[in-house]
């Protein structure tokens, strides 16, 4: 699934792209993949609506449009939003088309079909139509505080990794970069996250903003299915430190790199940095 690296290349891209870009036709060609609301009504409050600014909140996509209307999107395991030109060959698997005044089409593509978009009409907040949006912790790249840490894994018996999944605590983390800041703060991923020292916590705050910001550099990473808004894959996977690199050595002490299970997660690591 696309982490905050991913959402966040796309919607710099999308902002880059469909400013000031008219929507003149919405094709739904699969009813399942609209979110909210109906098929139709989805097709008509778009119709006509200008692009404005491009947000994300966590691993959402917040679209603001003309008339106080907006859209939101959520690209789960294999969702892609597309800019092409006219006359460029589609997907195969496009779910949902926008057609823009330029001759270009936003496209929506999803293989595995769990993405979603929903329409956001005017008098409507994209909390009220995502309720999900309201229970997201903060934005690592905003300032990650090691309090905040503290006091969310407070008593946690779970392990760190699971609990840095956590949509709550921290918005945007998934299993890449899970693995990836743990192993930069040298914790091992099966740690209890309230057993962390406040030494540690910090430690981790900030290898979280580091990796992050390098995912971004980096265009994210393609791991499967997930390219930027032109089609472009990522690059991190080929940067990083842990993930997907079992029984590689680690870039730091040359040690084997290790793979578990954790909750049905795979989890990477360094035995020797992450004691």
């Amino acid at each position: 699934m696309p982490e905050l690296p991913e959402v966040e290349t796309v919607r710099r891209g999308l902002q880059e792209k469909l400013a000031g870009a008219t929507i003149k036709a919405v094709k739904v060609l699969r009813p399942a993949s609209v979110g909210y609301p109906g098929t139709d009504e989805f097709s008509r409050l778009l119709k006509g609506r200008k692009f404005n600014q491009v947000s994300r909140r966590g691993k959402y996509l917040l679209l603001n449009l003309s008339e106080d209307t907006g859209m939101v999107a959520h690209l789960r395991m294999s969702g892609r939003l597309l800019v092409m030109n006219a006359g460029a060959p589609e997907p195969a698997h496009v779910r949902i088309r926008l057609s823009l005044n330029d001759g270009r089409k936003l496209i929506f593509d999803d293989t595995r079909v769990f993405g979603r978009l929903w329409c956001v009409p005017s008098g409507l907040m994209f909390e009220d139509v995502v309720p999900s949006l309201k229970l997201l912790g903060p934005e690592p790249l905003e300032g990650l505080d090691p309090e905040h840490l503290r006091s969310s894994f407070s008593g946690k018996i779970q392990c760190i990794k699971t609990a840095l999944l956590d949509q709550t605590i921290i918005a945007g983390i998934g299993n890449i970069y899970a693995d990836e800041s743990l192993h930069r703060a040298g914790i091992n991923p099966t740690r209890a996250a309230g057993d962390l020292s406040k030494a540690e916590l910090k430690k981790l705050s900030t290898g979280i903003v580091i990796v992050l910001s390098n995912a971004i550099e980096a265009g994210g990473s393609t791991l499967r299915d997930y390219t930027d808004a032109s089609g472009v894959n990522g690059n991190y996977q080929h940067e990083a430190l842990v993930y997907g690199r079992k029984d590689e050595p680690c870039r730091k002490c040359k040690s084997s790199i290790q793979r578990i299970k954790l909750n049905g997660r795979s989890t990477h690591f360094c035995p020797k940095c992450q004691r």
